[in-house]
This record gives structure tokens, sequence and C-alpha cells, in this order.
């Protein structure tokens, strides 16, 4: 090998090597300057998208082992950089009083270094793990003007911010957090322990899966729709929709009900409102105080406002057990109220009366028959229990009605017979009954306007009120018989009575008695009417001796309203 050879191989050893340093120094220098590139980049892009207040703890990047000579031939394309982060905090600017708009503990993800300086950079796939998204009422949303005083990362102002596409968005571990106008009150709270976004796009929304728990009834929701996009200006805004499955909640939360929930449905609205339209079972549905389990089935249409907990109902179809009924109206709150209002407007058109007798009873249902029932309900913003608070006003019709146990339709059947005058026809057998009444509770206090019952041949029309809290029976009314009170009465019984028949035959009845109910719901107490212990104005007198029959002459029992002896 000539000299002349070996100098020019020493040369191009010498280039080689010194381009190789060189290429590695600035590797390397890449390598560090690349990291408060991305930092830089990324403060940018949230403080951009989310229009807020960036704190980002820490950011790495790693960097694959790569040939510098093949990096620059093809500008960094194919070279996969990771870039993990810690502590990212987005808050509204100005407004320190309020929790931060979103968190999240640690992100990570992988992005093609030759793609950071196109118009558009596209992420893959983003990790998040504890993400918090903190939704404030409308109108606190703090507005951006020029006047704040507020300092802002000065190297995410240069320039335009940048442009980015996430494929995939995997997310852990998340909660939503809906804040109530009224800071004192607890807010709505979701534990989300899955979520997966697709394609989040800058302004496009986003598909999503998610699986999360419900905070009050307590239960598992699996949810997929779209998200999106985010309304910078009022978080509540943005837009939401999907389908949602809702298992496993238990009712036992709330006081006075009990039973496991299972529901599915649509909804669309925004974060802050939203509306559902669904259906739901509750095959195990019971008051706690009675115990017995009726199926419950709804189909409904709601509008919830997340931000007050505000819930119009319009309307809820449901059935119990075998009985159809429809509610609807609001659970509603006024600014100036410590509580929500509950008003409900209920119609049972043509109703199972043993479904409602066995949820409400603790023993068996007693009679059996249709009822419509047509109702308000209103438990108003007072402190208390519900029954002291609770307001109802409506009305209710029980037809074919039969009691179902032997020695009450045996009174009745009895009272029938008599009523009519045959107190000897077995033939009156199994009769059926009708009662009605319009009804408001308040204050513990339940008012009849009117209560009515008749079965063939007789009739009972009462008004007056029973105190819930003191058990106290006060009604006051007439008994009607189309008979006679001696038409009532067998044997000799039948003949003497027949000169009382004129004194207690009065408007157009046979028999009419003034009567009263009073004493408890245990030992109610029936009997005559205080103060009409003698016959009307214009009325026989009556003689000595003529009486009503006593015990055991008629149809009425011990306890029943019978006339007493003067």
């Amino acid at each position: 090998m000539t000299r002349r050879r070996k100098k020019w191989l020493i040369a191009i050893g010498v280039i080689t090597v010194t381009a190789l340093i060189a290429l590695s120094v600035a590797g390397y220098v890449l390598a560090n300057r690349f990291e408060p590139y991305v930092r830089e980049q990324a403060i940018a892009y949230l403080q951009n998208r989310f229009e807020s207040k960036v704190e980002l703890a820490a950011i790495r990047v790693r960097l694959p082992e790569f040939s510098p000579v093949e990096m620059l031939f093809k500008r960094g394309r194919g070279v996969r950089v990771g870039i993990e982060g810690d502590r990212v905090v987005l808050r509204h600017k100005r407004r320190r009083d309020l929790p931060p708009m979103l968190s999240m503990k640690k992100f990570s993800f992988d992005v093609d270094l030759g793609t950071l300086f196109d118009a558009t950079t596209i992420v893959r796939q983003v990790t998040i793990d504890g993400l918090e998204i903190n939704v404030p009422p409308k109108g606190d949303r703090p507005q951006l003007d020029s006047g704040a005083d507020e300092t802002v990362d000065s190297s995410a102002d240069s320039g335009a911010p940048p442009r980015v596409r996430f494929e995939e968005v995997i997310v852990t571990s998340a909660a939503l957090t809906i804040l109530p106008k009224d800071r004192k009150k607890r807010p709505l709270h979701f534990d989300i322990h899955r979520l997966r976004l697709e394609s989040a796009g800058e302004h496009g929304a986003m598909k999503y899966d998610a699986a999360l728990t419900n905070a009050k009834p307590p239960g598992e929701i699996q949810s997929t729709g779209t998200f999106g996009p985010w309304v910078a200006d009022e978080p509540g805004d943005s837009p939401i929709s999907g389908e949602y499955r809702f298992d496993k909640a238990d009712l036992g939360v709330f006081s006075g009900i009990a039973g496991i929930l299972h529901s599915s449905g649509q909804f669309e609205g925004s974060l802050s409102s939203v509306g559902v339209k669904g259906e739901a079972t509750v095959p195990d549905f019971r008051l706690k105080q009675a115990g017995h389990r009726v199926p419950l089935r709804t189909t409904f249409e709601v509008l919830v406002d997340g931000t007050n907990g505000d819930t119009i109902l319009k309307p809820v179809n449901g059935t119990l057990g075998t009985t159809n009924f429809k509610t609807s109206g609001g659970i509603l709150k006024r600014d100036t109220d410590l509580r929500r209002t509950i008003k409900l407007d209920v119609s049972m058109p043509s109703g199972n009366l043993v479904d409602v007798l066995t949820l409400a009873m603790k023993g068996p249902p007693f009679m059996q028959g249709k009822i419509f029932l047509k109702t308000t309900i209103v438990i108003p913003p007072l402190t208390g229990k519900v029954r002291e608070k609770l307001v109802l006003d409506g009305q209710f019709e029980i037809t074919q009605g039969k009691f179902l146990r032997s020695t009450i339709q045996n009174q009745i059947d009895s009272l029938s017979r008599r009523g009519r005058g045959q107190p000897e026809n077995q033939e009156i057998d199994s009769v059926v009954s009708a009662m009605a009444g319009k009804f408001k509770l308040e204050d513990e206090t339940l008012t009849f306007r009117s209560l009515s019952f008749a079965v063939p041949g007789s009739g009972v029309d009462l008004a007056g009120t029973y105190d819930l809290d003191q058990d106290a029976l006060d009604f006051h009314g007439t008994l009607r018989l189309e008979a006679t009170v001696s038409q009532t009465m067998t044997g000799w019984k039948r003949w003497v009575l027949k000169p009382v028949d004129p004194f207690f035959s009065k408007e157009g009845s046979g028999t009419l008695l003034r009567i009263q109910v009073v004493g408890s719901s245990k030992e109610p107490k029936f009997g005559r009417e205080r103060g009409d212990q003698t016959p009307e104005k214009g009325d026989p007198t009556p003689q000595k001796g003529d009486q009503p029959p006593q015990k055991g002459d008629q149809t009425p029992k011990k306890g029943d309203p019978t006339p007493q002896k003067k």
C-alpha cells in the first residue's frame, strides 16, 4: 500500500469519526433540547384547547436507539419517541377558589418524531391515570378579560399552538364531579373505572366506552356514546349522548323504600343538563314499613340538571304488579330553599287493589277490586320527617270490591240483606262493595271532604279527619238503608217495630241514621251522632219503648253504627 493511499484512508477515517462524533453530539443536544420543546408544546396545546392556566410538574422524553445518519436522511420519521408527564393541572383563570377544571396524575404516549413538525401531529394512543374533571355550575366559569393580572407561561405563547389529533385515549381511573350552585351542598360525583375515547379530534366529538359507579343509589353503569367537542367557555355545555345500562342499584339507601334497580336507555344533552329516555325494573320493590315485594316496571323520560339536581318527569309510565299508573312533575329547588321540593301528579285509572294493598300493608290484603286514584303529592323543602311535611290532595274510587277475610265479607253480605229488607235471603252472598272519597293530607292530618261506602241496599256517607300523629278519628255522616227498620228484622220483631219506621224514614231512605266514627284506627267507635238523639223538627215523637233493634237483631255487630237506646 502506497504512502499516498494510506493518507487518504486515514483522512477518510478521521472524517468519518468526526462526522459520527458530530452526529452523536447533535443527537445528544437534540435530546436535551427536545424535552423543553415538548414541554412547551404540551402546555401550549392544553392552554389553548381548554383556555385555562396549565401546571405541569414534570415531563420526560425517552429517545430510542437510532442511527443519526438514518434519522437525518428520513427527517426523524419512523423514530418513536416516548413521552411521560406527572401532575398536570388545568385551572380556571383568576379563580383559585374553584377546584381545577381538569387534572391528571400521570399521562404517557408515543409519537413519531418526524410528525412533530407537520401541520397536525397524530398521536395513536394516550394513557391517562387519575383523571379528574370538575364541572362548575353554569355562569361560574370566569370570563376572560385583558385586565387580568394572571401570569401565563411565556413559553406557551410563542407562535401558534400545535394541532394534535388523538386517535385513542385510555383512562384507567377517572372521576367526574358536577359542582352545585350552592357550595354548601354535596357535589354530584361519579367514579369512572374505565374510559376509552376514540378519534379525539380538535373540534370533533369523541366516541367513548365507559364503566362507572353511580353515587346514589349505588350501582354500576355501562355507557357508550359520543362526547364533545369541549366547550371551554362553559364546560357544562359540552355535549354528550349515548346509551347506558344501570345494574344492581340498591334503593335501600333511600328512606322508606327498598329493592334492586335495573335500568337501560338513551340520553342526550350536556354535562350539566341531560335528557334521559329509558326503562327501569325493580323485581323486589317494597316499602320498608310493610316489607312485601311487588314487581315494579317503568318507562320514563326525564330531564336532569346536574348542577342543582333538578329533575323534570315528562312523564313516567309504570306498572306495579299488574296495575298501570302515570306520574309527572318534578324535583326542584329554588335558590332561597335549603332543600328540593318534590311535586308529582299521580294517576291510576284502573288499578288492582290487591297490588296497592300488598305494597302498603304489613299483613295480607283484606280486599280486592278495582281502584281509581288521582292525587297530587307534594313534599315541600322543610326540615323534619317526610310524614310531617307530606301533602296529598286527590280522590279515589274502589269498585267491584270484595273483602278477602270471610268474617268481614259475611258482615257485608248480612248488611246488604238487611238493607234490602231480606235478612234471611242466603242467596244474597259475596256482594261487591264500592268506596269513594276526596281527601287532603297536610300537617299529619288526613281530611276527607267526602268518604262513602256502599253495598246493594245500604250506604254510608262520611266526612271528617284522621290525625296520624295522635291516631284520632273524627268522622260524621249518615247510614242509609233501602229497607225500613222493621224490614231489617225477622219474626215477631218485624211487626212490633213497624210503628218505629216513620221516625227513621227520611230523605227518600227507608232508614236514615246520623252516625259518627271516633276513637282510634285500632279501636274505632261507631254510634249515633252526638245531639241527634231526637227526631228532626216535624217528625212524630217516639213513644217509650220505640227504639231500633238491639244487639243481634241487625247486621252491624259490636262496634257498628247501631242506634242507641233513648
